[in-house]
């Protein structure tokens, strides 16, 4: 896939470029879509889900939390690494299911934030998304190596969140969520730029745009998504 994001492909008409992003974003949001309904629905409703996630004797979570917890990850992997092999239908259907998937593990903040502060959460982050995209879209700045440091930050913060699950400091917990907050702010100006570069500069075939197109959408959506659940967890008020 990376093969995609070089600059040395023939140009495409302006046109085109914004079909590419307009479509991005269409499958961007039709996965926040599913998601936002499908976690309301369950994490509304208290009952159904502790039948889902809770397993039958009531001492811990079931199987078939474990699955919907890790099961996103493995379809990332797959559509990433078999993206030169797999079918635009295949590539489409993993990102329903992976939606699907990360809407029934959201649903879980229902059960411990307030309604309100998810809505000012949400709101909130798709605020800052706007204008973190626009920028990334707009700018003359090459992102490439601030992409770089983001990312070298990010891999510190899972490793210090690693750590922290075993130290339990409340102090080192809250500045890991600051971290992280400016990271998936940052890593959205970036995106944006690398997926500006790649709608003006490659001619594909159009199977391997829309294949494009469906990864651009589950990139900005995870973006999205953990950019979300930091300042919820920064900010949100708890039931």
């Amino acid at each position: 896939m990376d093969n995609y994001f070089n600059n040395n492909q023939p140009a495409v008409s302006s046109d085109v470029a914004i079909d590419f992003i307009k479509n991005v974003y269409t499958y961007m949001f039709a996965a926040l879509g599913i998601s936002g309904i499908l976690a309301y629905l369950v994490g509304s409703n208290p009952a159904y889900f502790n039948s889902l996630f809770i397993n039958s004797e009531g001492t811990g979570m079931s199987i078939f939390f474990w699955v919907v917890t890790f099961s996103p990850l493995a379809i990332v992997f797959a559509m990433s690494l078999g993206f030169e092999k797999i079918s635009t239908k295949l590539m489409l259907g993993l990102f329903i299911l992976y939606s699907v998937l990360m809407g029934l593990s959201l649903s879980s903040i229902f059960m411990v934030y307030s309604l309100g502060s998810i809505y000012v959460s949400f709101f909130v982050s798709a605020g800052v998304f706007a204008l973190m995209a626009v920028l990334g879209y707009t700018t003359k700045t090459d992102l490439t190596k601030f992409g770089s440091l983001l990312y070298m930050a990010l891999i510190g913060v899972v490793l210090a969140s690693l750590v922290n699950m075993f130290v339990q400091s409340s102090g080192m917990d809250k500045m890991i969520t600051y971290i992280c907050v400016f990271v998936f702010t940052g890593l959205v100006a970036y995106k944006m730029q690398e997926l500006k570069n790649l709608a003006h500069n490659v001619e594909m075939d159009p199977s391997i745009k829309m294949k494009m197109e469906i990864f651009g959408g589950l990139s900005l959506y995870i973006t999205f998504v953990n950019l979300f659940l930091t300042i919820l967890k920064l900010f949100g008020n708890r039931d």
